[in-house]
């Protein structure tokens, strides 16, 4: 195995450890180890990051229910909503030029970065429930914006969705963390269902079986 592919995957883990123990942070990280370690092109990397992400938080969420940290109805409002945003999201970045979806991606990793240290002390203040849900005027907008966001750039979604359930709804951190889960995994597969209508990803082959070959009608003498 090539040196090149161990770091990609040991990396990777890491990924996977970052995003079921904070909800978040998948993508941030996802998306440059794609670009800049694997050398995947912007659009394969974000919309392979998508796929990553989306399928390691599924995974993630069954740990998480099992220790009753995740609020169903708030998870999949929310993600109903970001799936709408996501989908337009993928859609518009499959057309977009690559250095403008790095520029845009590097400029929600700082914003997220600013949003969540200068909102520390309220998401820790307001973390000491468990059992709220989400208001349901706030789910809906923002979801359509933390999808867009996420459809577009391939990140964003974790950071954003883990302080508004803890901001909004109220619930503690691991309530959040297990919530946000859902909402991720839900807009990743909607974000990646519109990249895909302009990229192609190179998915692993199927093995098919050979072909038999045709009977020969001819074996005996004709």
């Amino acid at each position: 195995m090539e040196a090149g592919l161990i770091i990609v995957l040991l990396l990777a883990v890491l990924v996977g450890v970052s995003l079921g123990l904070l909800g978040g942070g998948g993508s941030i990280l996802t998306v440059p180890l794609l670009a800049y370690v694997a050398d995947m092109p912007a659009k394969e990397a974000i919309a392979a990051s998508l796929f990553v992400v989306g399928t390691t938080s599924l995974l993630s969420v069954v740990a998480h229910a099992r220790k009753r940290n995740v609020r169903w109805r708030s998870g999949l409002l929310f993600g109903a909503a970001g799936m709408v945003g996501s989908f337009a999201g993928g859609l518009a970045g499959g057309y977009l030029p690559d250095t403008v979806l790095m520029i845009a991606f590097a400029v929600v990793m700082v914003a997220t970065a600013a949003a969540m240290i200068r909102g520390r002390k309220r998401v820790i203040a307001g973390s000491g429930t468990q059992h709220q849900e989400l208001p349901l005027r706030r789910i809906i907008p923002d979801g359509l914006v933390v999808g867009l966001v996420t459809g577009v750039v391939g990140a964003g979604g974790g950071f954003l969705v883990v302080p508004a359930l803890v901001l909004l709804g109220g619930l503690s951190m691991p309530v959040a963390v297990g919530t946000s889960l859902v909402v991720i995994a839900m807009k990743s597969f909607s974000g990646l269902a519109g990249y895909l209508t302009t990229v192609n990803l190179d998915w692993p082959p199927v093995s098919a079986s050979p072909p038999r070959p045709s009977p020969d009608r001819c074996s005996a003498p004709c």
